[in-house]
């Protein structure tokens, strides 16, 4: 199975650097990930994962994330960082659970195939006691409050407890369905915090494509990657064209990439993250 790559060129600069990166990380290897590329290879130095909690003022309480140290991790170092979202049935710990992050980012770092990242993988609804069994129209509130926890608490949070590099160009956002919604909306619309964006099926969350990119200039100048990407037979794809469709209007570079025989499922955004994980943090 291989996948329909578009990188957009228009806006010669940024999307020139794209087809440069896709050149260095490997064209094949991008459109099909090879076998066992998310499973736990043995003799390879490993990345940790763990539990962290912060303080939530946009909530009013305590709040929990994963954060992924990749392998080798030095306080001496600083790192770029990647804020990986969960969908509307999920939480932090979500992507733990059915897309094997650690395992995917470790087997690519042992390739030397990605920038050494930590990847925060947190709870994407703002909210003291909603939860993933409460009915969507509840927890709709919920996600969109996220956008200002996660600029007010979270990223302040994870720039004060790790090594970490603290500028927009060391900043990422990406998610799956809702969270994928979340990442363009917030990342879009917060192009002064986050210079590299990805919207893996994006759920119906997320904002008319008109809204999204109100000034071309801005994006073309600020970003240094948008990826979209989704199966042609999830239900949800008219969301992602739709997005790719107005890019293309407003000459907007970016990565699209449509999955043939793709559905709504983990098998399609672990090979999201492979491919999206090494295009980031290139220079």
């Amino acid at each position: 199975m291989s996948e329909l790559i578009i990188v957009a060129v228009a806006g010669c600069v940024l999307a020139c650097g794209n087809v440069e990166l896709f050149a260095q990380a490997g064209g094949a290897e991008l459109s099909a990930p090879p076998d066992g590329y998310d499973v736990r290879r043995e003799n390879i130095a490993r990345g940790k994962l763990e539990t962290v909690e912060y303080m939530s003022t946009t909530v009013g309480t305590q709040r929990k994330a994963r954060v992924y140290t990749p392998p080798g991790y030095s306080a001496t170092q600083k790192y770029p960082v990647l804020y990986l979202l969960h969908g509307i049935g999920g939480d932090e710990n979500e992507w733990v659970r059915h897309g094997s992050p650690e395992a995917i980012l470790d087997n690519l770092s042992a390739d030397r195939r990605i920038v050494p990242m930590i990847v925060v993988l947190p709870n994407g609804r703002a909210s003291k006691d909603v939860t993933s069994r409460d009915p969507i129209p509840k927890q709709s509130p919920a996600f969109a409050a996220f956008e200002r926890e996660l600029l007010d608490d979270l990223i302040p949070f994870i720039e004060k407890s790790y090594s970490v590099k603290s500028n927009r160009e060391s900043r990422a956002l990406a998610g799956l369905s809702m969270g994928g919604g979340q990442s363009l909306n917030f990342g879009l619309g917060n192009l002064d915090t986050f210079a590299w964006v990805g919207g893996f099926s994006s759920a119906p969350n997320t904002r008319r494509p008109a809204e999204l990119v109100p000034d071309p200039v801005e994006a073309i100048s600020k970003l240094r990657l948008l990826y979209v990407a989704c199966g042609d037979r999830d239900g949800l794809f008219r969301i992602s064209q739709a997005v790719h469709t107005m890019l293309d209007e407003k000459d907007v570079p970016h990565v699209y990439n449509v999955i043939p025989a793709g559905g709504h499922d983990f098998k399609v955004w672990r090979s999201d993250l492979y491919r999206f994980a090494q295009l980031l943090f290139r220079e």
